[in-house]
């Protein structure tokens, strides 16, 4: 970063921040975060020859997952914001898959998986209209 642009302290709580953006309010998108972070805590722990390949796919699919929900809900119409939660879903449903093959893989135990598999956003019954 710039003299002008002092690096920015990092954030170690799910706590909101109060800047006025309508996605920060949504429960959904502060769970999603959190899950990205724990993402990226566990993706850290992947063998390096796997930075181009799982961890690359698995932080990207989990950042999508909050990225959808923070753009969808600029949208104007229920149906459009619904577009985007259902491409989040399909983000997160990515994201389990790679954490299951992951634990398949032995990188992960069958406990840290589940527990993390419990951390996302609950956007199944979200998505509809």
């Amino acid at each position: 970063m710039s003299a002008n642009h002092p690096k920015k302290p990092h954030r170690a709580s799910s706590e909101p921040v109060k800047r006025g953006y309508k996605f920060e309010r949504l429960i959904a998108w502060q769970k999603a975060m959190d899950f990205c972070e724990r993402v990226h805590e566990v993706s850290m722990r992947l063998p390096k020859e796997e930075v181009y390949g799982l961890t690359s796919q698995f932080r990207r699919a989990s950042v999508s997952i909050p990225l959808n929900i923070a753009e969808g809900s600029g949208c104007g119409s229920d149906r459009e914001f619904s577009r985007f939660l259902s491409v989040a879903l399909r983000s997160q449903y990515e994201t389990i898959r790679i954490l299951r093959l992951v634990e398949r893989l032995g990188y992960l135990t069958p406990e840290e998986s589940q527990r993390l598999e419990k951390e996302p956003p609950k956007l199944v019954n979200l998505y509809r209209v």
